[in-house]
């Protein structure tokens, strides 16, 4: 019937022309109306294999727990026998190495084969072990001086690691090309360049917080550090996602504008997801009050810490740089909507987990000299090496030349050295390297080994004469010296665990805000803006019941265990005096 109404409505078309239009207009209308084909699921694993995998995975957990607990106990006689001059992070990698040497030695009598559970997994480490290390960083920050070194911490973590990551990239390249070395191409001379540009001066950091160098030295080189992290893996990430790309007939023009769009879209994208995330949960504990119930308000913070990394690695965003920036508005903001007794539980927290992951990195990262397969090249390493002094050379003396026209408290030379000097390189770039997919694979080995020595190298000998270039270059605090000629303490867990820090008890009614800050007449900039509008707006002000009622919380926990405590087995009179 629809044929003889269209042959109507059509009289000069002929039946088989008809027939003709009419296929090709159902295969057309066909193709346009079929649904997006849905993305395949996964198969899921039963039966024998499924038991199988589960136990390989409990035994890597076993593993890695009971390296662990070696280092945990390790890091314990450290501070039981005022081991202080070592720096954890070196004796952890150390023992890695030693740990790595004896299980060799057992596989090798056939005794028992740990290969699989001691090879380091990229996805781990960047689902599981750095979100908690980053955010941590990002968190505990001390925030007058960062956001009074903003511009100059910027500048160092951005334009430095992107003049590093072209200086070693760009040289490895041409000395491949004049057959110095082994050939890289492009993209894969870059993405080493930017991989290995990550610094992670945590040895150093000890060293300044034990000898109490200037805090500006300090702060820009943590807080560079901190914000360089997620610099390096988004510049990674470009190098990659141009490796994935085919490029052949593409300029190099293009190729590097597509380049500078990728990073611009990945690092404003990330660091304002991560932003709004933070400012989210800063006004959803301010209107929902959760004080009164300690462990809901954790859950929510540990939630909202969390979020952003899921949400940006889901949208092909940085997580690291979200969650970095969501760490840094959580401090500041959140916060302080926070009861006492969760501000402490937060901080604790945090401190522990970040602790037991940098702590599993390094372990691994000893143990990667005996479990990796590795291709070792001495001239490619050694001119890795200059070359990646030298990038970071022209990162800091340059950029700090050019900041003390616009700073009032100048970059010093001596300064500007250590700062170049503490340019250690940690858990990053190595499990970077690990992440590259690189052909062939003795590519990818020479990537592993030599980033993995270059690791060392600035861990144990860089970060291993810290402390007597600084004493050589009389950069600490004279009085700092003088107390510090017995005893210089390095224990990063040991300071952790004795003190809380106090800008983070938050305990300022709306009078008291207003006479430390909005009255002050030398908040200039950002610093205004954020005391006198931003503060107000996302956190709570206490009031004089807000503030009793924390107390009498925070005193109700402590009675509470001084009462179990004074009715242990080992309880005496002896001991309450002493409690008390």
């Amino acid at each position: 019937m629809g044929q003889k109404m269209a042959e109507e409505e059509f009289p000069n078309t002929t039946h088989e022309g008809f027939n003709v239009t009419l296929h090709t207009t159902l295969v057309v209308t066909t193709r346009l109306v079929l649904p997006t084909p849905a993305k395949p699921i996964l198969p899921v694993q039963t039966g024998e294999q499924a038991q199988q995998e589960e136990q390989s995975n409990g035994m890597t957990i076993f593993f890695s727990l009971l390296v662990l607990a070696i280092c945990i106990i390790l890091v314990h006689l450290l501070i039981r026998y005022r081991l202080h001059f070592l720096p954890e992070s070196v004796a952890v990698v150390s023992l890695g190495i030693l740990m790595g040497a004896v299980i060799k030695i057992i596989e090798f009598k056939k005794l028992a084969n740990w290969k699989e559970e001691e090879m380091f997994r990229p996805n781990m480490f960047f689902l599981l072990l750095l979100p908690p290390i980053i955010f941590e960083s990002g968190y505990s920050l001390h925030k007058g001086n960062f956001f009074q070194n903003i511009g100059s911490i910027t500048l160092f973590a951005v334009f430095g690691t992107a003049i590093s990551a072209f200086v070693v990239g760009g040289g490895i390249y041409f000395l491949g090309q004049a057959d110095v070395i082994s050939k890289l191409n492009m993209t894969d001379s870059f993405a080493f360049g930017s991989l290995i540009s990550a610094v992670d001066p945590v040895a150093t950091i000890a060293i300044f917080n034990a000898l109490h160098v200037d805090p500006v030295l300090n702060m820009l080189v943590f807080g560079e550090s901190i914000l360089n992290d997620a610099v390096s893996i988004v510049l990674t990430n470009t190098a990659e996602g141009l490796t994935r790309k085919n490029m052949s007939d593409v300029s190099g023009w293009q190729t590097f504008l597509q380049a500078l769009g990728y990073f611009l879209k990945m690092f404003f994208g990330s660091a304002a997801l991560g932003t709004l995330t933070g400012l989210i949960s800063a006004l959803v504990l301010k209107h929902i009050d959760l004080r009164k119930t300690p462990s809901l308000e954790f859950g929510m913070m540990i939630i909202f810490a969390y979020l952003p990394y899921g949400l940006a690695e889901g949208i092909s965003l940085s997580g690291i740089m979200a969650i970095l920036f969501s760490g840094i508005v959580m401090s500041h903001y959140t916060h302080h909507n926070l009861s006492p007794v969760t501000q402490i539980l937060m901080q604790q927290t945090l401190r522990t987990v970040a602790f037991l992951c940098e702590t599993c990195v390094f372990a691994f990262l000893g143990l990667s000299i005996f479990s990796f397969p590795h291709k070792f090249e001495i001239s490619f390493v050694i001119w890795c090496i200059v070359l990646v002094l030298f990038g970071r050379a022209l990162n800091i003396f340059p950029l700090s030349y050019l900041l003390n026209f616009f700073r009032d408290h100048k970059i010093t030379p001596k300064m500007m050295f250590i700062m170049w000097f503490s340019g250690l390189r940690g858990a990053i770039p190595y499990a970077l390297s690990l992440h590259l997919d690189l052909e062939p694979m003795e590519k990818r080995q020479l990537i592993g080994t030599t980033t993995i020595i270059i690791v060392l190298f600035t861990i144990l000998l860089l970060g291993g004469s810290t402390m007597p270039l600084i004493r050589l270059m009389d950069i600490e605090d004279a009085k700092a010296r003088r107390r510090n000629k017995k005893d210089v303490n390095l224990s990063k867990t040991e300071k952790m665990g004795n003190t809380v820090e106090s800008e983070h008890l938050s305990e300022l009614t709306e009078e008291e805000y207003e006479a430390h800050y909005i009255r002050r007449q030398d908040l200039k900039g950002f610093l205004w803006l954020d005391a006198k509008y931003l503060n107000p707006f996302f956190t709570r002000r206490l009031t004089q019941e807000d503030l009793h009622h924390g107390r009498i919380q925070m005193k109700t926990l402590t009675n509470k265990w001084y009462e179990e405590v004074r009715q242990g087995p080992s309880g005496s009179e002896d001991d309450e005096q002493e409690l008390l």
